[in-house]
């Protein structure tokens, strides 16, 4: 009933999974321990019709950038994709919708926006080649590099995405980029209130929210992380999580399923363990941790559950239970079909000319489209009903895996609209789940007046995760979402997600955090993992091989500057 490790990880999800990857590869005896009967966390497949699978959640990869596909070498543990996307697309001037395409160049898609200014299809371009050599840098600065010391004084133009940002963009970069929320530097370089608000809509659904004031550079960044290589893994998202639990595997983790984790044991200050609860598969076994205890679930359960009131004082459990969870969840619809939608107008030619889109976006004509919903959802903390209020966002990736759908099927996956978590919808926390049928009629009455043949003779089935839905099935979707918390400035870098907790490490020597809520939540992929790994080896917990490589914005306690490198 007792085993030893040097590091005992909490939660298999693509978190922890990645985080066993990087210390067994190190040389680390590492155990991770799983409530459910699989791996993968939201990256799941689910079989809800005979032959067809769908993605519950995660359905597009957002980590093109990271430092883990190289690292981990994910390509020899099973890793393809089914397409990669790249910058471009098209906006359907009749209909009142946006296309993204695989295969545009940047002249092809500015023409698409010639239509509506002549200042923004000349700018357009410009800005995209400048940022293009630079996004890689960009998004790890953004997004993978870990957090500097919550008290270091640095100068804004210390930070790394200003950094990064600056040597992208220069002349061309808005004077209050640094400052401002996405909708104001919008409104400073582009004419188009439809440019506006796709990348607005692009922003939200993607990360921060282009309404938050001073957090411009991390909504512009969300949507390069979905136009960076972004696309869909082959068979589904839960091959990415596979492949990196072969990786972990490969270099001697073990995994345990159906283990919950009923108590992380703390000796004189020092997490040294844990128990596994009565329902675990081996109940109420111990397993020891000889370096330490890393809790790959959100920091409210590690803290409030599975820590308890004895180990920490209790300022600190308030602060822990007072984190905003109104980052805003998703609905999401899987549509099964006989025939592809057959888009009419320009969004029909992209299909005719590529053979098919990446994502749609409708129906939006400028900002007010994106701001409707965004006062349903935040304000008013209630379901957006009808096409004024519910732009949507159509990702397709699993149209063009065909290892998802028998013959003669098709999967239109995933649909989306913003809703807020269910803790906080003005209606109770299972409003939604009682207005599916409503909601989801309103949504294939959206997407018909684009594709006139998605009529019920077409559709064969239609498949919903409501953000409750989505919080029951998976524990670690906190408010019913990936964002886990909100991107917004007193919830992001070293505020993220309370300042004492930015670097990873706890008021509990040797238990660390690699959950969506640390930094930098939301959807990208191995960025925990990979700055955790930046702490775990500055604390000499871990000595990676010649294969590891830090971000160069990283920072050490021990440098008492922020100054600029």
């Amino acid at each position: 009933m007792d085993s030893r490790y040097d590091v005992v990880i909490v939660g298999g999800g693509h978190n922890g999974m990645t985080i066993a990857a990087y210390l067994a590869k190190s040389g680390l005896s590492v155990c991770v321990l799983e409530s459910r009967l699989e791996i993968g966390g939201a990256q799941e497949n689910i079989e809800p019709m005979p032959g067809v699978r769908i993605d519950p959640h995660a359905s597009v990869l957002y980590a093109a950038a990271a430092p883990g596909f190289e690292q981990l070498e994910l390509h020899k543990y099973g890793f393809r994709m089914e397409y990669w996307n790249q910058y471009g697309m098209a906006i359907d001037t009749e209909h009142r919708a946006l296309v993204s395409g695989n295969r545009w160049t940047y002249a092809e898609a500015a023409e698409s926006i010639r239509v509506f200014s002549e200042k923004d299809a000349e700018m357009w371009p410009l800005q995209q080649a400048a940022i293009a050599p630079h996004t890689e840098d960009i998004l790890r600065a953004t997004f993978w590099t870990p957090p500097f010391p919550h008290d270091l004084d640095v100068d804004n133009a210390d930070l790394p995405w200003v950094q990064a940002w600056t040597k992208a963009m220069g002349d061309l970069l808005p004077g209050n980029f640094f400052e401002a929320s996405m909708v104001d530097v919008l409104d400073d370089i582009y004419e188009s209130g439809t440019l506006k608000a796709l990348a607005g809509l692009g922003a939200w659904y993607s990360g921060a929210a282009p309404t938050w004031e001073g957090m411009a550079p991390q909504a512009f960044g969300g949507t390069l992380l979905a136009a960076y290589g972004s696309g869909s893994p082959k068979g589904g998202m839960h091959t990415y999580a596979h492949a990196i639990a072969r990786a972990a595997i490969a270099h001697g983790a073990r995994v345990l399923v159906n283990c919950p984790v009923e108590e992380i044991i703390v000796e004189n200050g020092r997490a040294a363990g844990v128990i596994l609860a009565d329902e675990a598969a081996a109940a109420g076994k111990t397993i020891w941790a000889d370096k330490a205890v890393i809790s790959a679930v959100d920091v409210q359960q590690t803290f409030l559950k599975m820590v308890g009131p004895r180990h920490t004082d209790p300022s600190f459990r308030q602060n822990i239970s007072d984190i905003s969870l109104k980052g805003g969840s998703l609905y999401v619809l899987h549509i099964v079909t006989r025939e592809l939608p057959k888009w009419g107008g320009q969004a029909g030619e992209v299909v005719d000319r590529f053979g098919y889109p990446g994502s749609a976006l409708f129906p939006i004509d400028d900002w007010a489209d994106v701001t409707r919903q965004m006062r349903e959802t935040y304000s008013r903390k209630r379901t957006p009903t009808g096409a004024g209020n519910m732009p949507l966002a159509v990702l397709m990736p699993t149209v063009y895996d065909r290892t998802r759908a028998p013959e003669g099927m098709h999967v239109l996956s995933p649909i989306y609209i913003n809703l807020p978590p269910p803790e906080y919808h003005v209606e109770g926390p299972h409003a939604v789940n009682e207005q599916v049928d409503r909601i989801t009629r309103e949504i294939l009455d959206i997407i018909r007046e684009y594709a006139p043949n998605m009529t019920d003779d077409n559709i064969v089935a239609t498949f919903v995760n409501t953000p409750e839905d989505s919080e029951f099935r998976n524990a670690g979707l906190v408010g019913g979402n990936w964002y886990a918390t909100r991107h917004c400035t007193d919830q992001w870098w070293t505020k993220r997600p309370l300042p004492e907790l930015s670097r990873y490490r706890t008021p509990i020597d040797k238990l660390y955090l690699c959950h969506q809520t640390s930094f930098p939540g939301g959807l990208c992929l191995m960025a925990v993992p990979y700055n955790l790994m930046h702490i775990l080896i500055d604390d000499g917990l871990v000595e990676p091989g010649s294969w590891w490589y830090p971000s160069p914005y990283h920072m050490k306690d021990t440098e008492k500057t922020g100054a600029a490198r």
